[in-house]
Parts: structure tokens; C-alpha cells; sequence
């Protein structure tokens, strides 16, 4: 379970623009236009079809590499690095992104072409980045296509990916197509590698799944507050921060700048540009980098704390005073968890007394249920936000000028 708390002044937001948000995403949900609402009870049976392929692939392969960008793999990232410390027997999972030469050549010398599983993600499937890195990994490893048990296909079922799979008797998992890329962690895009590795992606869907009734039900007023607040203040704060004190939250705010700013970043109705830009910052680190931009530049900025309030790691800091060092011995015999918490608390009051707008959401302790819970709550709060910006917050127009300029240039 997390705890979220505003801390900026909601008094002043009108029930109409509440209302509005609420409204557009339960019409999104019940028409079925937007299909990741109903991804945590979809991939339910999903899951459960690859608990029986589990025990095959946990005896032939030790790695999984993926191949994918963007919302192919960002997603994934995120839910491993969050779960990995209290799941550190899930096989290890090698990340095939981007057409940096230098990153395929090191990821590439991990592979063990007989220990690996190959899982190709796109949800277009004609990402250019992917196709040509699995040609690589073809060529390289002699992998052989047709009929191969060592190459898995997520896509869209009607993709170029797809027919390539089908063409090659080759194992395909589709995407539903009303599920954009970004918003597709809870489909198989996330659920084929997380659950073939170890992870337990049951208890990450029943964690949406709570959190998604509750909102529908009324009981997550909170995020209509933030929303509404967000957008009705775009042009004050254009940028949202999120400060995040763990590094293993590094992955998911990597995760909330792809899916808050694709999303958001369009023009409304009217053509105007509008936008929320994202930052992710871990705490207590960019303390000593970027705070100081919060607390005394420009009021242009929101931030959301985060934090974890409880630690399975009792990683104490000893009580040992060193000469000329006793400046830090007010911190003798307290746990680093205790450290980090108070930092993260110490810096928030620091901003709320700059006048910087502020909201925090607290974790009890990192398990898959918080996981999914959160997964699903920048989920909604990007279609909340976007249904009061006016946008078509699932396309994404700019991106698509950048890849047809690059087919003039070869």
C-alpha cells in the first residue's frame, strides 16, 4: 500500500474540473477506445499460461534478453529494478534498446546463445531499432528462425512483427491494439518477460486491479486533485519533478518521463502547445545538484516526494567517531533508511517554505502489490491529465515526423 498526501492548496480547484477528468477516463474505460483500464484482469489468464511454460524455461535458460525500446522495455525496467532486491533468484533479464553500437557490443558479450531466451517487443512492429538489432542477434548467433523455441514475439496481432512470427512458427503474444506502447507494461509486453524470469506478476496485477476499483469507486480523490491542480497551473509550473529517494526508483522515473511526456506534450483542441515537462531526480544525490534550482530559481515547478518508509535492509551506520569528522556523528547508530527518510523529509519542508508546490507519495515498503499499484497511478493521473489539457493523450504525432525523416536518410 502507498500513502499520498497534497500538500499544495486544493481549495481554490473547481468540482466541475474534477468532475470532467473523472468522467473522460470512465468514458475512455467503458467504451474500450483506450484498453489498459482492463489490463489487470485481462492478463490474468495470460499469466497463468506462462506458469505452465515456466518450469521448461527455468530448466533450459538462466537469461532473458529483451529486445525493445521505449514502451517495449522502459516498463519492464522499472517493475525488475524495484523487485530485484527482494526477488534476487529471478533470472537475470539483458536489455537490447537502443542502436548504440558500443551498448549492443557489451550487452551482446553477456549472452549465452545456448542459456538465453530471446523475447522481440513491439508494439508497431516495425521499431527500426529493434528489427535491426535482431538481425544482429541473428546473424551473430546463428540463431536459427523457423519453428525455433529460443525466440518469443510480443506485438500487435496484426503487425509486420507479427506475420513474421506466424510465418516462422515462432511463439507470438499480442498486444491488445487499444493498448498503446507507453501504457502497456500490464500486457504482455511486461507480463511474457517478468513471469518467464520469476517475478511474481500476479500479485503486481491484483495490486492495479485493488487500485483501479478504488478509483473507480471514488476513494482516490487525491489524484483528481493533482491532476486538476497540474493543468490548471500548466503555464505557472510547466515542469513536474519527481524526486525520488531510493536509487531503485532510478528505472521507474525514467518510466514516468516516457509516459508523462509523450503523452502530454500536444496540441489541444484549439492547436495550442500545451505540456507538463518531466524530471526525475533520486534523493538524496541530486540534493547536491539540482535542489538548489528548486529552492531558489525560477517558481516554475512542481515536485512529488517519494520515499520508503519502511526497509527490509536494517544497514545500520556505526557508532564510530572519527577525528576531525565529528560533524557527522549526530547520526551515530541510526539506520541508513532512517538517514535517507529524514533527508527526504528535511528537503521537502525545504521547498514547501520556498513556495514550491508539493505532494508526496510514501511507500509502507517495496512488493509487488505497491508495484502495480503505483504502475496503475501514473497511469491514470497521465489520462487525467491529458482529458483536461484536451488532448489525444495515446498518439504521439511528433514522434512519427522524426522517423520518416529518417528513411531519407539512406
Amino acid at each position: 500500500m502507498l500513502r499520498y498526501t497534497n500538500h499544495f492548496d486544493t481549495k481554490g480547484l473547481d468540482p466541475f474540473t474534477l468532475e470532467k477528468g473523472f468522467e473522460a477516463v470512465r468514458y475512455e474505460a467503458a467504451s474500450g477506445e483506450v484498453g489498459y483500464y482492463h489490463l489487470p484482469l485481462l492478463s490474468q489468464p495470460l499469466v497463468e499460461e506462462l506458469k505452465t511454460l515456466y518450469r521448461d524455461i527455468d530448466r533450459r535458460f538462466n537469461t532473458i534478453a529483451i529486445i525493445g525500446i521505449g514502451g517495449s522495455s522502459l516498463g519492464i525496467k522499472a517493475i525488475e529494478r524495484l523487485l530485484r532486491p527482494s526477488t534476487p533468484n529471478a533470472k537475470k533479464l539483458i536489455y537490447l534498446e537502443n542502436s548504440d553500437p558500443i551498448s549492443i557490443m557489451q550487452e551482446m558479450k553477456q549472452i549465452d546463445k545456448f542459456r538465453t531466451l530471446f523475447i522481440v517487443i513491439s508494439k508497431s512492429g516495425g521499431t527500426v531499432e529493434t528489427l535491426s538489432i535482431l538481425k544482429r542477434l541473428i546473424v551473430s548467433f546463428e540463431l536459427p528462425l523457423d519453428h525455433s523455441d529460443q525466440i518469443y514475439v510480443v506485438s500487435d496481432e496484426k503487425s509486420i512483427l507479427a506475420h513474421f512470427a506466424d510465418e516462422h512458427h515462432l511463439r507470438r503474444f499480442i498486444i491488445p491494439t487499444n493498448v498503446g506502447g507507453r501504457f502497456s507494461v500490464l500486457s504482455a509486453v511486461g507480463m511474457v518477460p517478468l513471469t518467464l524470469a520469476g517475478f511474481d506478476t500476479t500479485a503486481i496485477l491484483k495490486g492495479a486491479q485493488t487500485f483501479l476499483e478504488q478509483f473507480w469507486n471514488r476513494q482516490e480523490e487525491h489524484m483528481l486533485q493533482k491532476a486538476a491542480f497540474y493543468v490548471t497551473h500548466s503555464t505557472q509550473y510547466p515542469m513536474n519533478v519527481l524526486f525520488a529517494y531510493s536509487d531503485t526508483f532510478e528505472e521507474f522515473g525514467k518510466w514516468v518521463v516516457q509516459i508523462w511526456g509523450e503523452s502530454l506534450g500536444k496540441r489541444n483542441r484549439r492547436g495550442e502547445r500545451v505540456g507538463l515537462t518531466p524530471i526525475s531526480l533520486i534523493g538524496s544525490v541530486d540534493q547536491h545538484s539540482f535542489l538548489q534550482l528548486i529552492i531558489e530559481g525560477p517558481l516554475n515547478k512542481t515536485v512529488t516526494f517519494m520515499h520508503i518508509e519502511h526497509s527490509e535492509d536494517h544497514l545500520m551506520i556505526p557508532e564510530l567517531s572519527l577525528k576531525y569528522l565529528e560533524k557527522s556523528d549526530f547520526v551515530n547508530g541510526k539506520s541508513f533508511n532512517e538517514l535517507i527518510n529524514a533527508q527526504c523529509h528535511a528537503t521537502m519542508q525545504s521547498v514547501l517554505q520556498s513556495g514550491v508546490s508539493v505532494d508526496e507519495i510514501a511507500w509502507k515498503q517495496i512488493d509487488e502489490g505497491s508495484v502495480g499499484e503505483l504502475i496503475l497511478y501514473y497511469e491514470l493521473l497521465t489520462s487525467l491529465s491529458g482529458a483536461l489539457f484536451e488532448i489525444n493523450t495515446y498518439d504521439q504525432p511528433g514522434v512519427e515526423i522524426g522517423k520518416k525523416i529518417l528513411e531519407t536518410y539512406f
